[in-house]
């Protein structure tokens, strides 16, 4: 499968693709074209999220932060389960790719990198 092959047509809601669940994770490949949370609504989840932005332009606000961060292709971002967080907006004009993890809380965080390779 490629993520951003076959990236669906503008559509009133955000569409929302259940890639993968099982052991407390799920991924979900989500589509946002133009499309922000409701005015005064924030998300408020049990669950912990780690979100890759993998195509378009977004701006993404937690709740204690004064100033939505800007988001490009590439940017992720982790956000603890019950720590408040809203999309303040993302582009219209093309289509906007999220990859997200959602899991439960625990071992979060980064570690280093390490090879595959023997």
């Amino acid at each position: 499968m490629n993520l951003l092959r076959d990236l669906p047509a503008p559509q009133p809601d955000e569409i929302v693709e259940t890639l993968a669940t099982g052991n407390a994770v799920r991924i979900e490949r989500i589509f946002s074209h133009g499309q922000a949370s409701p005015d005064g609504f924030w998300y408020d989840q049990d669950e912990a999220e780690f979100v890759v932005l993998l195509a378009g332009a977004a701006r993404f606000r937690f709740a204690d932060e004064e100033t939505p961060r800007s988001l490009a292709p590439g940017d992720t971002v982790e956000i603890e389960a019950h720590r408040r967080h809203r999309v303040e907006w993302t582009a219209p004009t093309t289509p906007t790719a999220w990859l997200a993890v959602f899991f439960q809380p625990g071992h979060s965080g980064r570690s280093e990198a390490k090879s595959r390779n023997p």
